[in-house]
């Protein structure tokens, strides 16, 4: 007599712990795919904003007409733009107080940049630790699941007489099941994970270029402008 060891059968038949488990990381999975989605359009979009502000900025227009069209468009300002726009509003706060020091004038706009990138940085890092912490624990919760439906099936079989292959076999395939919904879960977590991490790590990195050309250009126009007032 053949057994029905379909995917679907395996699962109706496991043990309520076992389907426990199946769910969660079913669940899991979900939200998980939900995630790297969401953050792949996120960071595609943040690439193309940077992208188009950074060829604005090296176009030979000036700073407060760059300054100006951020202020008028913040909903669509990416992070570079979003940073510029803080350095600015910061450089020319000290100019209306008529602090004319060049280093005060730098250090407060370099301040102001450096507060806004990490504010960036946290909304790009956000849901990362998800991801990190679905891609470790989900192969661990279906080795769980895995564990307990064959201890499951063992107990089953305790009673009876005779055991065979054909006996044992549907226990332990319901409990392996677990393991590669674990799996099914974890890989694709992991492997958006790494990816995500490399691409933020670059991201950071060409912030951290633009905060220092851009404060390179402050520090010439605040030391031009106090020569002028000497």
């Amino acid at each position: 007599m053949n057994q029905d060891l379909s995917i679907l059968t395996l699962v109706l038949h496991a043990s309520a712990v076992v389907q426990l488990v199946m769910l969660m990381l079913v669940v899991v999975s979900v939200a998980s795919w939900s995630a790297i989605f969401r953050k792949v359009f996120a960071l595609r979009r943040m690439k193309g904003l940077n992208e188009r502000f950074e060829r604005e900025f090296w176009s030979g227009t000036s700073l407060n007409d760059l300054y100006a069209a951020a202020a008028g468009n913040a909903r669509n300002c990416g992070a570079m733009e979003r940073i510029f726009a803080s350095g600015m509003r910061e450089y020319q706060k000290l100019r209306e107080r008529r602090i004319a020091d060049a280093a005060t004038l730098m250090d407060g706009a370099r301040r102001a940049m450096r507060a806004s990138s990490q504010r960036e940085m946290d909304e790009i890092e956000s849901n990362l630790s998800f991801l990190a912490s679905v891609g470790s624990v989900s192969p661990y919760l279906g080795l769980f699941g895995t564990v307990w439906g064959i201890m499951h099936a063992f107990t089953g079989l305790a009673n009876m007489q005779q055991v065979t292959l054909a006996t044992v076999a549907p226990g332990i395939a319901e409990a392996l099941v677990a393991t590669a919904i674990g799996l099914f879960a974890a890989i694709p977590a992991v492997v958006a994970f790494n990816r995500f991490a490399r691409d933020i790590d670059r991201i950071a990195i060409r912030l951290e270029t633009f905060i220092e050309e851009f404060s390179n250009i402050l520090q010439r126009s605040a030391g031009a402008q106090s020569a002028s007032g000497r």
